[in-house]
């Protein structure tokens, strides 16, 4: 079978097709990420071992972003403690969900219920909620938790 000079072999092809398509569609989900929750503060809960996980709570929308920290993933409960409370990857969804959870009975919503969720990496999961209360007027004072302290450079 004749190739173009320079042209990658089959196998090889297919293979940059797949890693296309899966960059694609990252990117699709970092826009989506960005255009949602850019503009939010995040708010922090902690969950198990003292485990924060940031909020970014779009409440007109009733949509939430609960992000994790990449070292937490890896080394699960506690740097010191590698892997105490099991491997992170098999409670990770649990842990996500629970996170969402505990932030709305935080902030006052315990009636609401989590309708849905979509995982967007190992480190970001979107839940949506429903609640009987109507949502808030644009400028009503609503319970926050606190943030995360940013550090200037």
């Amino acid at each position: 079978m004749y190739r173009f000079p320079g042209s990658l072999p089959r196998p090889a092809a297919l293979a940059v097709i797949a890693a296309l398509g899966l960059a694609v569609s990252g990117c699709t989900g970092f826009a989506y990420l960005s255009k949602t929750y850019v503009s939010l503060t995040p708010q922090v809960v902690t969950i198990g071992c003292k485990d924060p996980y940031e909020v970014y709570d779009q409440r007109r929308v009733r949509k939430m972003l609960v992000v994790s920290n990449g070292l937490r993933e890896f080394t699960g409960c506690g740097i010191d403690d590698r892997f105490e409370g099991g491997d992170p990857a098999l409670t990770r969804a649990k842990r996500f969900r629970e996170a969402a959870r505990a932030y709305l009975d935080e902030t006052v919503r315990e009636d609401c219920k989590i309708t849905g969720e979509t995982v967007f990496s190992d480190l970001q999961t979107e839940f949506a909620y429903q609640c009987a209360a109507p949502i808030e007027p644009r400028n009503a004072k609503v319970p926050r938790l606190p943030g995360r302290a940013r550090v200037g450079i």
